[in-house]
């Protein structure tokens, strides 16, 4: 029997010898992260999945894996389909799942530190019917099977340095008093990692990829504030760097601080704080508001220090971009070249700036048929030669202390047949189209979302996934709530206006599952766009990332005029900023690239 298999099954053992008919497995944090540190990933333990998002619910006799049309391959290729399901979400759910399969009377198991409120009411309602009930559990039952289960990070906290943040954290922190004193609340409650190395200006290595430090904090009305996190981990320039106005505790002391706020109105996020937290206010008698935690909007919205520091990422990261993708178009025909080869090398020409703190993610590098997975991620036993006649797919990203980078570009290896082209040129113009668009304030991004798509839809194809996510600054590089889709695509649910000083991905795709994918990815800066003569405020998008896009792979046949204008003004501004950043033979090779269209 496979590992896994071993796992499902001591899992049943376990939750049976703890009077429990099912359990239910979520890849998240009690931070409700997206990525997460080693000991929270529970859900890869459990089934070998290795995505970003997902969840697992195991029944004595059943069991099911849920993913998004992001992961259809990938959740097949690691998880083994003797022992679960699959279901995709949002055409399937977790509650809809369990009141169709649960057993009558059934006890279904769920971590409180790991769920929101709203997931137990839902899923709750959905088992009522059947006599069916969530159980808490006090500790999670996967934890006492793990027996390698790595420790939280004990890595220290930085200082974000106010010339790089823009903002003092005691100017935040004295926004978010007089916001609290709007909501006639008293305190505060920030449970997302990022919200919180935004409030204070510090950042951390606690989660791989994500600058950030396992922590909670409760900010009052009065600008104070308490810190909650291991106390080694906060040296004495963070001490200084915090100030008399915050006080640090341990990560421990956070619960029983919640049961202190008895009598206090208390500001939660219900989408972003996990249902123990609410439980514990519940239980001390405080007042609870449920509102969106106000560091996420202010967050998103960058100011011009941020930006001028996402801009100086940018021209670095473009810089080693277009060294690797050099690089790439000499090796690769060669042969001997694998998946793992190409994003070690491209981690190589990122680490050469001299100023990489980390990847923003795990780089997603896909040859052949791995590139229909828009997720995929290379191991050592999927690592992949890279062949003649494939498309390679590089989705990859940088952090540096003075922004996130995010950037997908694909390479032929050898001729490109016809169809790519014209799927590829058909990606190409769904970019185009988002990239100019102009739009009023107020519009969101699934208004956006269709003129990604349109190209493909005119031939009957189309891509499961959102068009657009948020970008931080030095900070998760996925970040709400601004992003370009339809609410029923992953991270689903109402969607934020689009305002100037947001940042964006522009990332349309087409995948064709056994044998490519395409994606082209560029990130782009919410504007105000005055227009002549105009009656309505009008916003635009600039885009931020100028790195070559593959011209083999394009058919100018299929571009219109205006397209065809944009691709060769974006590639002469590609060549006027990394230009001056490459040496001489590196710089006349880009020139190659950026030449216009024939």
């Amino acid at each position: 029997m496979p590992p896994f298999s071993d796992r499902l099954a001591a899992l049943r053992t376990r939750l049976a010898q703890e009077g429990l008919d099912g359990f239910v497995v979520p890849l998240t944090d009690e931070h409700m992260s997206e990525y997460v540190g080693g000991y929270a990933q529970r859900l890869a333990w459990l089934t070998g999945f290795q995505g970003s998002a997902g969840t697992a619910v195991v029944l004595a006799g059943d069991a099911a894996m849920f993913t998004d049309g992001r992961y259809t391959l990938q959740v097949r290729e690691q998880v083994d389909s003797a022992d679960w399901s699959f279901c995709q979400v949002p055409q399937e759910s977790v509650a809809g799942w369990l009141a169709g399969h649960a057993p009558k009377d059934g006890r279904i198991g769920y971590d409180p530190w790991l769920h929101t409120r709203g997931w137990v009411e839902q899923t709750a309602a959905a088992l009522a019917p059947r006599g069916g009930m969530l159980v808490a559990v006090a500790a999670n039952p996967i934890d006492a099977l793990w027996a390698d289960r790595p420790q939280p990070s004990d890595a220290p906290l930085a200082v974000q340095p106010d010339d790089l943040a823009g903002r003092s954290a005691a100017n935040k922190r004295a926004e978010l008093a007089d916001w609290l004193r709007g909501q006639g609340a008293d305190a505060l409650v920030l449970s997302a990692l990022d919200s919180i190395a935004w409030a204070f200006n510090v950042r951390g290595t606690d989660v791989t990829h994500t600058p950030v430090a396992l922590s909670y904090a409760l900010v009052a009305a009065d600008g104070t504030a308490e810190l909650f996190v291991a106390p080694d981990k906060v040296g004495d320039a963070v001490h200084r760097h915090l100030g008399n106005a915050v006080r640090v505790r341990d990560k421990a002391e956070f619960a029983p601080a919640l049961r202190a706020l008895a009598g206090k109105r208390v500001a939660v996020d219900p989408e972003r704080a996990v249902a123990a937290i609410f439980d514990a206010l519940d239980a001390a008698g405080a007042t609870l508001l449920p509102v969106r935690d106000p560091v996420v909007l202010a967050k998103a919205i960058k100011n011009p220090v941020e930006i001028a520091g996402h801009a100086a990422a940018q021209a670095r990261d473009a810089a080693a971009l277009v060294r690797f993708l050099k690089w790439f178009e000499q090796t690769a025909p060669e042969g001997g070249l694998t998946e793992i080869d190409a994003a070690e090398q491209l981690h190589a020409f990122r680490a050469e700036t001299g100023v990489l703190k980390d990847l923003s993610f795990e780089t997603i590098s896909a040859t052949g048929a791995h590139g229909a997975s828009p997720h995929y991620k290379v191991t050592p036993e999927s690592n992949a030669p890279i062949l003649p006649g494939q498309l390679f797919l590089i989705d990859s990203g940088g952090q540096y202390a003075d922004g996130t980078t995010d950037i997908t570009r694909v390479m032929p290896v050898g001729e490109p047949t016809a169809e790519m082209r014209d799927r590829f040129t058909r990606v190409l113009k769904g970019h185009i189209a988002v990239a100019t668009a102009v739009f009023p304030h107020g519009t969101t991004g699934a208004q956006i979302d269709g003129f990604a798509r349109r190209p493909l839809w005119e031939v009957g194809l189309d891509f499961a996934h959102g068009t657009g996510h948020g970008i931080g600054a030095y900070l998760s590089v996925h970040e709400g709530p601004q992003r370009i889709a339809q609410p029923t695509y992953p991270g689903g649910g109402p969607l934020e206006p689009l305002r100037a000083g947001m940042l964006l991905s522009n990332e349309p795709g087409y995948y064709k599952a056994g044998e490519y994918g395409i994606r082209i990815e560029n990130l782009m800066l919410v504007v105000d766009r005055p227009i002549a003569g105009g009656e309505v405020p009008m916003l635009a998008f600039e885009t931020t990332s100028f790195v070559p896009i593959e011209r083999r792979l394009i058919d100018p046949a299929l571009l219109t005029p205006q397209e065809r204008a944009w691709v060769d003004a974006y590639h002469a501004e590609t060549l006027r900023r990394a230009g001056p950043l490459l040496d001489g033979d590196t710089r006349a090779w880009l020139a190659g690239k950026c030449a216009p269209l024939d």
